[in-house]
């Protein structure tokens, strides 16, 4: 036997709590890109007959996506370079055991006698992933300085 109203009561309720829902998900944050920790860092770098010295990078993240930009006493330039003229791969270990490397070919322009900053590196990453810097390989007007890390990264990994 059906009573009366008991169907406008179903979807009344199941209406409301649609709503009370919508709502709930219309009042939630957005979603921001996510720091990774630490998100700068320093190491040492010995680039053979280049020279050596400090490196600074900075790491920043936006799902998988990530990039590292990187500035290093350890190379300087002996003439002007101009922006976007240097191709860059950092590599590093990845959570201990493998590799990955984070490329590109941006940088700005480089005054001769001044340090080479290159970046941002783009690479991909997982949550979780902890990213350590071992070398550098920077290709300017067609010659390659390969950069060896002689420190660990200071104040540590980054973990994304």
């Amino acid at each position: 036997m059906r009573h009366v109203g008991q169907g406008k009561l179903g979807i009344g309720t199941a209406l409301g709590v649609a709503i009370a829902a919508a709502g709930t998900l219309a009042m939630a944050p957005a979603a921001t890109a996510v720091a990774p920790t630490p998100d700068t860092a320093t190491l040492s770098f010995d680039c053979g007959s280049y020279g050596s010295g400090t490196a600074t990078l900075t790491a920043t993240q936006d799902g998988t996506s990530a990039t590292i930009s990187l500035s290093t006493s350890a190379i300087t330039s002996p003439i002007d370079i101009g922006a976007n003229s240097v191709t860059s791969t950092l590599t590093l270990t990845k959570n201990g055991s493998g590799t990955t490397e984070f490329t590109g070919s941006a940088n700005p322009a480089i005054p001769a006698g001044s340090q080479v900053s290159t970046g941002p590196l783009s690479g991909t990453v997982a949550a979780g992933d902890s990213l350590e810097a071992t070398s550098l390989k920077v290709v300017v007007l067609g010659i390659t300085a390969t950069c060896n890390a002689t420190s660990a990264q200071s104040p540590g990994p980054f973990v994304f």
